[in-house]
């Protein structure tokens, strides 16, 4: 089913530009796995190699916790725009995962990257 009321290309750069900030705030707080290029991980605080003051190195892990806890808010965002995109190339953007109904435009509005209508929404 395709919810033809959907111009595909709008949010589709809607999308696009979404997916550009969040990139651009993840490398603020992370970088890409060089193991998993699909996975970011938190940028490590300072190391301590027995010169650090204590509370400098205190700081450097306070900083890689909010870091990590920021990332992975920021990693879950982007993968939900990424499955958007993915939808828009299946011709299935726009359809509520659950009822298979058309979400509402205003709600893509204010999220792109819904899955859901108003009614399923989480």
């Amino acid at each position: 089913m395709e919810n033809k009321e959907i111009d595909f290309e709008y949010f589709k750069d809607k999308l696009k530009k979404e997916e550009e900030r969040l990139i651009s705030e993840l490398k603020t707080v992370g970088r890409i796995n060089p193991d998993n290029p699909n996975d970011w991980e938190p940028t490590p605080g300072e190391k301590d190699d027995g010169t650090a003051d204590p509370n400098d190195f205190a700081d450097g892990i306070e900083e890689y916790e909010e870091n990590t806890a920021i990332l992975k808010q920021l990693e879950i965002e982007l993968n939900e725009v990424k499955k958007a995109l993915e939808r828009i190339e299946k011709g299935t953007y726009g359809i509520c995962e659950v009822s298979n109904e058309p979400i509402e435009k205003e709600r893509l509005e204010a999220y792109p990257a819904a899955s859901t209508c108003k009614k399923h929404a989480q």
